[in-house]
Order: C-alpha cells, then structure tokens, then sequence
C-alpha cells in the first residue's frame, strides 16, 4: 500500500475514534447515569450537538484557517469564529423548539414524580455549547496549524533532498570533464610504454565511471565502495605525479559495512593533489579514514607551496561551499569540518561524521 493512503486511512481511523470517545464521554453516558428513560427527542438533540460541533471543528480547519488565518486575515477570522460560535446556542435552542423537547423532558419528569425543568436551565445549557464550540475551535486552529507546520517541514525536507541530489550531480560534473579528460590522456601516453600498466589504469577508470553513473543513483552506498571508488581515484591520480611527491593513503578496518552519501570525500581529497604537489619540491600528501564505533574520521593532509598560499586561504574560508553545504543537510549536528594550515607549511583537512546507529 502507498505510504500516504496508509497515513491517510489512519488519519481518518484516528479523528473517528476521537469523536466517537468525544461523543460518547458527556453526551451519552452521563445521560444514563442518571437512571432515567430520557425520550427520543433527548437523544436527537445530543446527536444534533455533536454534528453541530464536528460540522464546526472541520469549517474552521478546512475553511477559515487556509483561507482567513493562514493569509493573515486575522481580524476576519476572529469575527468568523466568534459568529460561527455564537450560531451554536440559537440553533440549539431551535432545536429544542423543534423537537419539543422541553415538554418532552417535563413530561418524563413528572411522570418519575421529578422537579420539571425551567426555562433558565435549558438557556444554561445551550449558553455552555457556545463556550463548547469556541473550545473545539480552539483544537482545530491548534491542529491544522499543527499540520500545516508539518506539511511545510516535509517540503523543507524534499527541497533539501532534492537540493543534495543537485548537489551530487553537480560534483559529478564536476569531475568528470577535466579529470577524466586529463587521465584518458595519461593513459593514452602509457599505452607507449607500459601497456600492463594501461590496461589496469582503464580498468580502474571504468570502474569509477560505473560507480558514478549507477552506483550512486541511491541515497546512500556503501563505504567500502566509496573507499574503493576513493583508492582508484588516488592510483589514476598518481600517473601524472614524479618521483617528488610521495602518496599515503590508510583505510579503516571494516569489520561490517556502513552506508554514507557518495562522493563525500572526493573534493577534499581531489584539492590536496590540485594544491600539494610541486614539480621541483618534494611534497607529501597524506590521506587517512578510521572508523571506531559510530564514528569515522577522515583526515587529509597535504604541502602548502607559495604558489599557492591564496588559493588555500580561500579554500579554508569559503571554499567548497557546496561540499559543506551537503555535510549541513545530511549530517546536522553530527559533523565536525575543519580545514587549517600549520606553520610547518602543511594543510590539513579533518572531517568527522557521527554515523546513524544501526
């Protein structure tokens, strides 16, 4: 069954027991504590109250809460409250007309050899309704703005997931034109002298390019694909580096595997090869993840040259705006970013995700 006929199925189960109990409790019961055979024109009109009150409860929340509340007609819809309330008495007491019902009730009563009732006391009565009606439209204000509230936080929801999706494509494309481009390229320079090590070089790209194209089409992937989507990047990267620059890559232990959003890592990884390598001065780039418990850290390490000091500044303020805007919708308040360059020359790059348990 959908997910949201089956909500709704149980949305209407629920506000049916709730009136029924609503209903029952003082309109019904209480009557028959009073051991008396009440006649029929009793029971009609507490079944005309109750139809009265649900009539008004779902007027006020379909009607003058969309219409009046909700586009701050506010002075309108306390004036529609208070006459849709006050309505209650007068079509009570018509009632009552109606169906006799007070010479019913007298009738009743002195045949119990019982005091008959007064006028006063049905006023009474039907001034309580009222009071009954502004409370009941107390709760509809209160539950469809409960609702409305909900509804907007779910669209909040599916705009920020389809913000993720966006986000996600985007890297995608990001990567793709001048990584792929550049590594084809290194790979046709291979083919010349090392056609072993071309072969497994296209291997490993056609392997990325799977997991980019299908296997990050779901919410979520698993982490030893992401780390090997990871180590294929770094191998392929390695083709265009000299004898300078010295790679490090170390990967948790997994005893069991754990999903986490794709291509999550990747950005901070693929700025450490665009900003730690120098043709002429020995570089060394450093990337680490561990995982203990439910908690995994990725810390990514790399040189800083001249050249490239303002690039970094900028990386460390506003760079990768996208990136950390993702990390704010998927782990909120369960992420830890941050990225510093130490005196020793060196940038690093320190994220940390509280991953849900399982």
């Amino acid at each position: 069954m959908n997910p949201l006929k089956r909500r709704s199925y149980i949305t209407v189960l629920l506000h049916v027991l709730l009136w029924t109990l609503f209903a029952v409790t003082p309109f019904f019961i209480l009557p028959l504590t009073w051991n008396v055979s009440l006649p029929y024109q009793f029971w009609i009109k507490q079944a005309g109250v109750i139809f009265m009150l649900i009539g008004i409860f779902y007027f006020n929340s379909d009607i003058l809460v969309p219409r009046l509340l909700l586009k701050n007609r506010i002075f309108l819809f306390i004036i529609s409250v208070l006459i849709l309330s006050l309505l209650v008495g007068p079509l009570a007491k018509l009632l009552d007309d109606v169906l006799q019902l007070q010479s019913a009730m007298n009738e009743t009563f002195q045949n119990l050899g019982m005091r008959p009732m007064r006028g006063i006391e049905t006023e009474i009565f039907n001034s309580v309704l009222t009071l009954m009606a502004l409370f009941i439209v107390t709760i509809s204000t209160s539950v469809s703005l409960m609702q409305k509230w909900q509804a907007d936080k779910l669209l909040r929801e599916s705009l920020e997931k389809e913000k993720i999706g966006s986000e996600l494509s985007f890297l995608k494309a990001q990567i793709n034109p001048h990584f792929f481009f550049n590594t084809l390229n290194n790979i046709y320079a291979l083919t010349y002298v090392d056609v072993e090590t071309s072969r497994s070089a296209l291997h490993k790209l056609s392997r990325m390019m799977r997991y980019l194209l299908y296997d990050t089409q779901a919410g979520n992937t698993p982490l030893s694909q992401e780390l090997s989507f990871v180590k294929d990047y770094i191998e392929l990267m390695k083709l265009r580096l000299n004898d300078t620059t010295k790679v490090i890559f170390k990967e948790p232990d997994l005893k069991e595997d754990i999903q986490i959003p794709p291509m999550l890592f990747l950005p901070y990884i693929e700025n450490a090869f665009k900003y730690g390598v120098s043709t002429a001065v020995s570089s060394e780039i450093s990337i680490e993840f561990k995982l203990e418990d439910n908690k995994l850290d990725m810390i990514v390490k790399n040189s800083v040259f001249n050249e490239h000091i303002a690039a970094v500044d900028e990386y460390s303020g506003i760079g990768l705006t996208n990136t950390k805007r993702r990390l704010d919708l998927l782990y909120p308040g369960k992420h830890v970013f941050t990225a510093r360059k130490t005196d020793d020359d060196e940038f690093i790059v320190h994220l940390t995700l509280i991953l849900n348990d399982a």
